[in-house]
């Protein structure tokens, strides 16, 4: 889950996390190209309801985030019903988990609702390690140039690019922003394994991401 900034060189991270939690476009050139995590790596202000195409699972939770934070998802709708629900509930998945590290909080309850089993607990230790740290995020995120394929057994992957270049640690304890330069690492790209649960929900049941990737630069 190389999701969101890494903080601070100096934090010892666990390798399941694999966000290092030092900023994006980080210039730290001792880190893996490839981070892989056996769960989950995360408009502006509050964020939009789930596309329509995504709302009918049930008790769906509310995701309201800091107008500290925006989102631009450039991946328009494919005009399949199951696809469009993959990338409805993908895009809810990576606010929830951010939701997380905003209310510092490893077990806050609306990331369950997108992320089972391993990823679940890939997603607790990754915002674990914000809690520790005392750290959040701020600034813009960008995510685009998504594939998305659907099996008749109720399985599907999704695979997309992120620009962290204008996301940012925010230490909590200085209300610091932890600026950094703009490199080839400060682009992601995830490979994500999802099923749909009982509930409607393409669940997230595994992540693979990799910085750097030529197929997402500029």
């Amino acid at each position: 889950m190389n999701r969101r900034p890494t903080l601070i060189a100096a934090l010892t991270l666990t390798a399941a996390a694999a966000l290092t939690l030092s900023a994006c476009g980080s210039d730290d050139s001792s880190k893996d190209d490839n981070d892989k995590i056996a769960g989950a790596d995360t408009g502006g202000g509050v964020s939009a309801s789930p596309t329509a195409s995504a709302s009918t699972a049930a008790n769906r939770p509310k995701i309201e985030l800091p107008s500290d934070l925006s989102y631009a998802f450039d991946w328009p709708k494919t005009g399949n019903q199951d696809k469009d629900a993959v990338l409805a509930d993908g895009e809810q998945s990576i606010k929830a988990v951010d939701l997380a590290i905003v209310n510092q909080d490893a077990l806050d309850k609306a990331y369950p609702y997108y992320y089972e089993g391993e990823a679940a607990v890939g997603v607790q230790k990754f915002v674990q390690e914000y809690v520790d740290a005392k750290a959040s995020i701020t600034g813009a995120y960008r995510f685009y140039n998504p594939e998305v394929a659907v099996d008749k057994d109720g399985t599907a992957s999704l695979s997309y690019c992120e620009d962290q270049g204008k996301a940012y640690v925010k230490d909590l304890k200085t209300n610091k922003v932890k600026k950094t330069k703009v490199t080839a690492d400060s682009y992601v790209i995830y490979h994500t394994s999802l099923k749909k649960n009982d509930k409607g929900v393409w669940a997230i049941q595994k992540i693979v991401s990799q910085r750097g990737s030529a197929k997402c630069q500029p």
